[in-house]
């Protein structure tokens, strides 16, 4: 049997075990690896839960630091020294008034646009991630990425004092390509679109033996993930929610934020209950939500054509086990159109004052769709994810969300103006009500 980690620092213990395949339950040295040798199936982190139950309770968590790090027993990380820049925490807002516009009476968002340092979920995922490639002797870090994971590994690994090496699809939104080039990485652009640079990524992760976030590292940074279910689980007063409804890109978050939620029961800190999931995508990258509806146990790859450049990946590693996940929970996986990606962005905007990106658009646009259908009961506790900020992607809306009204620095001219607008208000209204 494998033995824990017992690493002992200042009064902190680790409790991962081994890499475990999903498929076929062998188990591997705690390493940079991703597959199965056997069957080529997915690793993951093994825990002792045993010992998790005997020693982390509700006050040690509260204890902790106000980020993702005030949950590291349940994280793979071997000692103290974690790389911590504030990650995590992030606002879970109680919804009034786009509830209200829906029809729902217990609606939170979970708002990770907001989150440190570059506002996206992935902060999560990549500080954990050079957390353990640090621990397992690595100096150049690296990635695949739709945008937000490049900035987040960019940024981090600057703080640490890591060399990065990111790469990206060539056509990504500036606001992207910006947000990782201010760190100094070395920024590949590759001409194609996600899936290729992963594959590519792959090969350079063999010849160059560097620790990739999302390939060779891929077991300790999708743990990262199952702090959204933590955070949300402690901000709801110990307790989970009846339905999320979170956006599938490779379908890595969904799953984790079910494990976080496991987790928590298996150890005891919330009550056992069944929660439902749902997850959103783009129709122009659907693979997961295709396989959902035609009742499949495969995922067939698709190649990306959506604005929502972030959740664009043809061939997700975890797309099976997210269809998996929201049929035995009960949940849905739903797909809209870039029209209404956009519409949701402007109703997340306009109701809620959070400013999401194109991922964030699919979430609201698909829980819209859910109640529409009668799919979500107004009186359950739902949360809804929104992983990434607006600022990043707004070449999304440009055209969308209309233009300043141009005046003379004179008050007739701005009174003019002002009852220009009223009027088309009025007008806008009266087309929404025919």
């Amino acid at each position: 049997m494998t033995q824990a980690i017992t690493t002992q620092t200042k009064a902190s213990t680790a409790y991962f075990q081994a890499l475990k395949c999903k498929e076929c339950g062998a188990e591997y040295e705690l390493k940079a690896s991703n597959v199965c040798e056997l069957c080529f199936g997915p690793l993951e982190v093994k825990y002792d839960y045993n010992a998790l139950r005997l020693t982390v309770t509700r006050e040690t968590i509260q204890a902790g630091p106000n980020s993702i790090w005030r949950y590291r027993p349940f994280l793979p990380v071997a000692t103290d020294n974690v790389i911590d820049v504030g990650t995590g925490m992030t606002p879970l807002v109680r919804s009034h008034r786009l509830a209200r516009r829906l029809g729902l009476n217990k609606l939170y968002i979970k708002n990770d646009a907001v989150n440190m340092p570059t506002l996206s979920f992935k902060d999560r995922v990549v500080s954990v991630a050079l957390s353990r490639a640090r621990e397992l002797g690595f100096t150049t870090v690296s990635c695949a990425s739709t945008g937000n994971l490049a900035n987040s590994t960019a940024a981090i690994a600057a703080h640490a004092g890591l060399d990065c090496c990111v790469f990206i699809p060539a056509d990504l939104e500036a606001g992207k390509i910006i947000g990782s080039l201010i760190y100094s990485p070395t920024l590949m652009a590759v001409k194609g679109n996600y899936d290729q640079v992963n594959r590519l990524c792959s090969e350079v992760a063999n010849t160059h033996g560097w620790g990739f976030v999302n390939i060779n590292l891929r077991p300790y940074y999708s743990e990262g993930s199952k702090t959204l279910g933590f955070e949300v689980a402690e901000q709801l007063g110990w307790e989970l929610p009846d339905h999320v409804v979170a956006p599938l890109a490779s379908g890595s978050l969904f799953t984790k934020i079910y494990k976080g939620f496991q987790e928590f029961i298996e150890v005891g800190l919330v009550e056992n209950k069944k929660v439902r999931f749902s997850g959103a995508q783009a129709e122009g990258c659907s693979p997961i939500a295709q396989a959902f509806k035609e009742g499949r146990d495969f995922i067939k790859p698709v190649k990306p054509n959506t604005i929502a450049k972030s959740l664009a990946i043809g061939n997700p590693a975890d797309g099976i086990y997210a269809v998996e996940l929201a049929q035995k929970t009960g949940g849905n996986i739903e797909s809209v159109n870039d029209a209404e990606i956009i519409d949701g962005i402007k109703l997340l905007a306009e109701t809620e004052g959070i400013f999401t990106e194109t991922a964030g658009g699919t979430t609201v646009a698909v829980l819209k769709k859910l109640v529409e259908a009668g799919k979500i009961d107004p009186d359950e506790t739902t949360v809804i994810y929104i992983t990434g900020n607006g600022l990043k992607t707004q070449e999304a809306i440009q055209g969308y969300v209309g233009e300043p009204l141009t005046i003379d620095a004179k008050l007739d001219s701005f009174e003019r103006a002002l009852e220009r607008s009223r009027t088309l208000d009025r007008l806008e209204w009266q087309q929404v009500l025919v």
